[in-house]
């Protein structure tokens, strides 16, 4: 799947991550099992610490739950 710059720059404007820092964590993550409640935990605290934002244990806990389960939406604008 191909994003457009509009997305990335979109992405940067609200996180202040660019680009090489957003396909540098995507090639992390496609190496990692992101079933792993470990391998998540490590994701959403780099997450947390590029966009100065923090995460408590509840909201960490409900993101590990959201992606083990496939309730995380298949269309990336609704992150936004």
């Amino acid at each position: 799947m191909g994003f457009s710059d509009g997305l990335f720059n979109r992405i940067q404007q609200k996180t202040n991550v660019d680009k090489n820092t957003i396909m540098e964590l995507a090639r992390e993550l496609q190496q990692n099992d992101l079933k792993n409640e470990n391998t998540l935990r490590d994701v959403i605290r780099k997450l947390s610490q590029m966009t100065g934002r923090d995460v408590t244990a509840e909201q960490e806990n409900k993101i590990i739950n959201a992606v083990i389960n496939d309730n995380v939406p298949k269309d990336v604008d609704k992150f936004f």
